[in-house]
């Protein structure tokens, strides 16, 4: 039997897994049980909230800002740090910087017309925008198709973790890493719903703003475009 008081669970600060927690232990000390699970909650809620954002930073602030539009320079030692972060938290779904560079500058020139790799106005919904979307972005990143003429430019590129990240192996690690955490932190069978989220981070960011931001939402200016914004206050 396991004598477990709950001045000493309370007294004991120490979270640890629910896989290490016995039935017997649970049943005599459900103020344990429900520590546990909302300790367990938590590292899920923190890891899913931490993986969406850092990825969404370096999407934005390296392959989008940096990479596409050149609104800032950096030396070679930064601009490899930023490339190994954006690996390191965008993971399964590893973006090429110099194909979404590529593709991006080409969604500017031709913004809302046919030639708009990613316009929601040209498909039947998201899932056929974004299976567009994916094929012109693969062949940028194998070159089978290059408008590096028509879009010419400062594009970042490493090839060693290009390969890499783009690579079936990479992203099955990755994706090996994420399932574990859940398996090791998970109580709940629907936790592991999001773990497809994870692995599809990077086109789900870009579904959700080359869809709505396209789609739903205000215009202040013409902009000759269908571009729109979709929050109160624009910075």
């Amino acid at each position: 039997m396991h004598d477990v008081s709950t001045r000493q669970i309370q007294a004991n600060s120490e979270p640890f897994p629910l896989c290490f927690l016995s039935p017997s232990t649970a049943l005599e000390n459900p103020c344990l049980l429900s520590i546990t699970i909302n300790t367990i909650f938590m590292a899920i809620l923190i890891f899913f909230i931490a993986h969406w954002f850092l990825s969404l930073f370096f999407q934005t602030f390296f392959q989008h800002r940096y990479a596409s539009h050149r609104m800032f320079t950096t030396n070679k030692f930064w601009e490899r740090i930023f490339y190994l972060m954006a690996y390191l938290f965008e993971g399964t779904s590893f973006l090429n910087p110099r194909a979404y560079a590529m593709m991006h500058r080409q969604h500017h020139a031709f913004s809302d017309t046919e030639k708009d790799p990613h316009s929601p106005h040209f498909f039947a919904d998201v899932y056929q925008m974004m299976k567009h979307t994916i094929k012109t972005f693969g062949d940028y990143v194998k070159r089978s198709k290059d408008p590096e003429v028509q879009f010419p430019g400062h594009y970042p590129e490493w090839p060693i973790v290009d390969r890499m990240g783009s690579s079936i192996l990479s992203r099955l690690l990755f994706g090996a890493a994420y399932a574990c955490f859940y398996i090791f932190f998970a109580a709940h069978w629907w936790m592991f719903l999001l773990l497809p989220v994870h692995f599809m981070m990077g086109p789900i960011h870009g579904a959700i703003f080359n869809w709505c931001g396209h789609k739903y939402g205000y215009r202040n200016f013409d902009n000759d475009d269908k571009s729109k914004n979709t929050t109160p206050l624009i910075f």
